[in-house]
């Protein structure tokens, strides 16, 4: 990919950003009621909010990528005839969505040739842009009602703390109670290392690691559109994202992702028995 290309493709993820804002914030303020996907199984929420932002966004790719695969979270995949494939989660925190509460996100990634390449992460409810490709990243918050990043607001590059020991760690987790058995009490001793633990932010915790205020999110049970925008945003940033043995298989859906190499290296080594 040149940097034309890359360029060109990250202002395309970023108005597919805004036409999802188009289809969720108003659904947001107006209280989505949520259905069970599960199957019988642990609650899975999906509300009309999920389905409409990826419809908008999968016809957007198709009008200006037909060649683009596409890998949602509500719909069937769309096979590529080329390199790229676009990775869609409409509504990542579909239960903060369904409580009214602002930090849900929805996740964009590219892929070429199977491995991340672009990834956004929109914060519509906070008006909050996060965006990472290769060495180049950025944050807009737009500070005009929710542009997405059109005009107005102001833009920076992000950049990790640079924080390296767990006990100075801010670190954050979606749900404790989603590490059982041997995770769990991995999970427990590393939380008793760190200066401080916050919970429930879903896709917004690697937002916000991106930008500097978290140091330290671990999770499992991740499925590919959860983690693939966050993957290049995150090394964008300068921070490591990897599996919990200190390596990039992701299938397992067990993440790692920290401000600093030495940070990451202390989470594998903690979490790794448990992999």
């Amino acid at each position: 990919m040149t940097n034309e290309d890359r360029a060109s493709l990250i202002a395309f993820a970023r108005r597919l950003a805004l036409i999802a804002r188009g289809e969720t914030i108003h659904r947001w303020q107006q209280g989505a009621a949520a259905e069970d996907k599960g199957g019988g199984r642990d609650f899975d929420p999906v509300t009309d909010a999920d389905r409409e932002a990826e419809r908008s966004m999968r016809a957007a790719i198709e009008a200006a990528f037909p060649d683009h695969g596409i890998e949602g979270e509500e719909f069937p995949d769309r096979p590529a005839n080329g390199p790229l494939t676009w990775s869609l989660d409409p509504v990542d925190g579909t239960r903060s969505f369904t409580c009214g509460l602002p930090n849900w996100v929805t996740l964009i990634g590219l892929l070429e040739e199977g491995r991340p390449v672009l990834g956004v992460i929109d914060a519509p409810c906070l008006d909050e842009l996060y965006w990472g490709a290769g060495g180049e990243s950025g944050f807009r918050r737009s500070g005009d009602g929710g542009d997405g990043g059109r005009g107005g607001g102001e833009e920076a590059p992000l950049r990790t703390s640079g924080r390296t020991r767990l006990s100075e760690a801010r670190f954050s987790t979606t749900d404790p109670y989603l590490f059982q058995g041997a995770e769990r009490e991995a999970f427990e001793r590393l939380r008793a290392e760190v200066r401080t633990t916050r919970y429930g932010h879903d896709g917004y915790g690697y937002a916000r690691l991106a930008a500097g205020t978290i140091d330290l999110v671990i999770e499992s049970l991740l499925k590919p559109h959860d983690y693939n925008a966050l993957i290049p945003v995150v090394r964008a940033a300068g921070g490591v994202i990897g599996d919990w043995r200190g390596g990039e298989d992701f299938a397992a859906g067990k993440v790692i992702a920290a401000a600093t190499p030495e940070l990451f290296d202390q989470a594998v080594a903690r979490m790794r028995d448990a992999a």
